[in-house]
């Protein structure tokens, strides 16, 4: 009895240490697929506090949490069964979708610049009566926050999917769902404490009992502009970047390799400087090489797709 009891205790550890492994791969390679994704994460951090901006500060994180919600659902609901789906019936169609989110990249990113270059006029049109409603206008926020974040949560479980190194469909499922969880509250639990930064700020700089305190809140204040401004930069470098990548590598998988044995090749000549040289002088042509795939894109988007997509009745355009 002793024995079979000891070697029942044996079976029970050894399955232990499975799962346990199973556990650490699905976490590890959910932790490689989520850093594949960092172009599209920062930019979502980066564009969600806009559609914070303007509402009261009591308003701003019930605001953040529905819009987390809305992205929640978009990750676990539509796009992970959605992914596991075209892994297991169109798998050659991962890296064509993977080179679509990576034209939408480059676009986003190279109308950003644009816009920064030549910032278009202000409107002259009224705003719509009904919008003067702060509760149907946090409605159309919320809303538009949610339609942007699906298409940026696509890219993300789709460049997620691609980076998974597995033949099982359940730890496809099992790394998508961490993936899609994990960025969800890193971006979102990124963005409230964005957005009511000012607010801690100001509470530090009128009530802290030191002088100390009240002069980091007054820093945390002054500083929140120009935070906001270096993530936008930040955020459009990324897209750029991941976008340009995200296009070489995809010509590379369907035998096309010269684009990318060529930015390795300029970008190795770096390695002599170092190592964080050579990958700096990599982004800097990826990035470069996503701007003007992105430039390239703005007509054709502006004054083909948008109107096509308007003529359908499918409003919300494709920019932020």
């Amino acid at each position: 009895m002793a024995g079979g009891l000891l070697a029942l205790l044996d079976d029970v550890a050894a399955i232990a240490k499975v799962a346990a492994a199973s556990v650490d791969d699905v976490i590890g390679q959910a932790a490689k697929a989520g850093a594949k994704a960092a172009g599209a994460v920062i930019d979502d951090a980066a564009v969600t506090p806009k559609y914070v901006h303007g509402f009261e500060a009591a308003r701003e994180l019930p605001i953040v949490w529905k819009i987390a919600k809305g992205s929640i659902f978009n990750k676990v609901v539509i796009l992970l069964p959605a992914a596991l789906l075209l892994s297991a019936f169109a798998p050659w169609a991962i890296a064509p979708l993977l080179m679509l989110g990576g034209l939408y990249l480059c676009y986003e990113g190279a109308e950003k610049v644009w816009h920064w270059l030549r910032p278009p006029a202000p409107s002259d049109v009224p705003l719509d009566e009904a919008l003067h409603d702060a509760a149907h206008l946090e409605e159309q926020k919320v809303k538009g926050a949610i339609k942007t974040d699906f298409i940026l949560s696509a890219e993300i479980m789709t460049i997620a999917l691609a980076a998974l190194e597995t033949d099982s469909i359940w730890f496809e499922a099992a790394a998508l769902l961490v993936v899609g969880l994990a960025i969800t509250a890193m971006v979102y639990g990124s963005v409230a404490l964005i957005v009511k930064a000012d607010d801690v700020g100001l509470h530090l700089a009128q009530e802290g009992r030191t002088g100390a305190i009240r002069g980091l809140g007054r820093g945390i204040v002054r500083g929140m502009p120009g935070f906001l401004r270096a993530l936008m930069v930040v955020g459009t470098a990324a897209m750029l970047w991941v976008g340009g990548a995200i296009i070489t590598h995809g010509l590379a998988e369907m035998g096309q390799h010269g684009p990318e044995d060529v930015i390795h090749g300029i970008a190795h000549a770096f390695a002599a400087l170092g190592a964080v040289a050579e990958w700096l002088a990599g982004a800097a042509i990826h990035g470069a090489l996503g701007f003007v795939l992105g430039t390239a894109l703005i007509p054709l988007v502006h004054r083909v797709l948008a109107p096509a997509l308007a003529a359908l009745g499918v409003g919300g355009g494709a920019a932020h």
